[in-house]
């Protein structure tokens, strides 16, 4: 018979179907092994119930969680603490910590383990983030969505799925929905192949934008939307994808050409910011004050005629990325040249990905041996430059000995949510990090489920994490309906401007 899980408080001690403290037990020297990893950690003061269980053999668990004068016990194979009570809890504990006591049953004898702490921040998390659900790519992409996710709780829903226009051979893929400063009513995302074009959202109106055009690379793939005018910036790519037989590195995904473009949602217009073509540009990202544009760029030069895809592949570990920024003046809507944020080829390695902080100081960014896409390589680190005093170093304190990718910085600057294999090498699960002052993280802790082992149960990967001040209201059957539409074709410009 499954155990059900009960609670207790200082107040009342629920002892009916015997969820107690043991009376008697032996005392371990070392923490309790627990699945998500939850020991030491620090969550927002907003965050959901941290659910976990004993990751090996017990018959029976309890724990005991502690706050000021308030008390929780709960018992069962699994720890689940009650909304309400775990509310009690880190109110009682803000800016301090709940203490947990674990205790575990096998063979008749109980063990108590080294209690742990979990930390209260009294700053607060964004209540949403939003994230692609995909499985192995090389099994099937069509079976995808996009997905949101509610912090303070554990519910989740469907932002757009892969397969409301369509599948299998006239099937699409849809990527890279991003936001104008986490306003959930202002989104974009692509959907390629059949039916294929861009979806703008901007304030009740979704429109379906053809941005493929002859005087640019390709259509806009990896955005970038400027944090109040309506213009976004986005990376091109002639992007490709090989398998590897002996290198841990299971898949290499790469671009064999890639520039910058800038598009103008008011007047659907499109143009040209970097598209030298010894220049490999992608990943753009904008400086939270509208007046810089970040992105990373490889130097690579084609030696052959053969194609260029094929002659890639033989010398993909030449591609090393560095970053780079261009100013922007947003009333006159010019770019200025270019110029070198971080010389990571310098250093024999390739950096991708630049995020910087709501407040403009750190940009955070993950660094490999080579390459652009990280999420595939096993040695991928998150690093951080501090802007204000040029300081740059690995985030050791965040980083594990798998793969650390994609990454989001919180609103108020004071998280970051990040995509890591350090679990199974295998899959992408969300980790979360609080980020203080002085730039340094603490303990990551993984997405917190009403089930402990829901991850290790979805075969999925959590892909390109967002954060959102609330939930995308548009219907999934809207965003299909607009899909199912022509697109709007862009109009080529040779500048920008006002």
């Amino acid at each position: 018979m499954k155990r059900l899980l009960l609670f207790a408080t200082v107040a009342t001690m629920l002892v009916g179907c015997g969820n107690q403290i043991p009376q008697n037990y032996k005392d371990a020297d070392q923490l309790p092994a627990i699945y998500p990893d939850y020991t030491n950690v620090t969550v927002p003061i907003n965050i959901a119930p941290l659910t976990f269980q004993i990751d090996g053999k017990a018959d029976e668990v309890v724990a005991r969680l502690t706050a000021g004068t308030e008390e929780v016990i709960c018992g069962g194979d699994k720890i689940q603490p009650d909304a309400d009570d775990w509310q009690r809890l880190k109110e009682a504990a803000k800016g301090n910590a709940i203490k947990v006591e674990v205790y575990a049953e096998e063979n008749d004898s109980w063990t108590r383990y080294k209690s742990f702490d979990i930390f209260v921040s009294p700053d607060s998390i964004d209540s949403y983030i939003s994230y692609r659900l995909i499985p192995p790519s090389y099994v099937t992409y069509e079976e995808l969505t996009i997905n949101q996710r509610c912090l303070e709780n554990y519910d989740e829903s469907v932002i757009y799925d892969n397969l409301l226009c369509s599948e299998g051979a006239q099937g699409q893929c849809i990527n890279c929905h991003n936001y104008q400063q986490y306003n959930p009513d202002r989104m974009q995302f692509h959907a390629r192949h059949n039916m294929g074009g861009t979806i703008i959202a901007y304030d009740g109106t979704i429109k379906k934008v053809g941005m493929k055009n002859d005087s640019i690379l390709s259509a806009g793939v990896y955005p970038a939307w400027h944090p109040w005018l309506k213009l976004i910036v986005y990376s091109t790519n002639m992007t490709g994808q090989i398998f590897h037989s002996v290198n841990p590195n299971k898949i290499e995904v790469f671009d064999s050409e890639s520039d910058l473009i800038a598009y103008d949602v008011e007047k659907n217009e499109v143009t040209n910011i970097e598209n030298d073509t010894t220049e490999m540009e992608c990943f753009p990202f904008w400086a939270p004050d509208g007046k810089a544009l970040y992105y990373c760029s490889a130097h690579f030069e084609y030696r052959d005629t053969i194609d260029k895809g094929k002659e890639f592949v033989t010398r993909t570990q030449e591609a090393k990325y560095n970053l780079y920024k261009k100013r922007f003046d947003p009333e006159t809507m010019q770019f200025g040249p270019r110029e070198l944020v971080f010389a990571a080829d310098s250093l024999g390695k390739s950096a991708t990905l630049p995020r910087i902080s709501p407040d403009g100081r750190y940009l955070m960014f993950t660094v490999a041996k080579y390459g652009i896409f990280h999420i595939w390589h096993h040695d991928a680190d998150l690093w951080m430059l501090d802007l204000q005093t040029g300081e740059v170093r690995n985030m050791e304190e965040i980083n594990s000995p798998d793969t650390e990718s994609y990454h989001s910085w919180s609103s108020n600057g004071r998280w970051v949510v990040f995509s890591s294999r350090r679990y199974d090498s295998n899959y992408t699960r969300p980790y979360i990090a609080h980020i203080d002052k002085n730039g340094h993280a603490s303990k990551p802790f993984e997405l917190p489920c009403a089930n402990p082992d829901y991850h290790r149960q979805l075969l999925k990967s959590y892909n390109v994490p967002e954060f959102m001040r609330g939930p995308v209201t548009i219907k999934p059957q809207q965003f299909a309906d607009a899909l199912k539409k022509e697109a709007e074709p862009v109009k080529y410009v040779n500048k920008l401007g006002k």
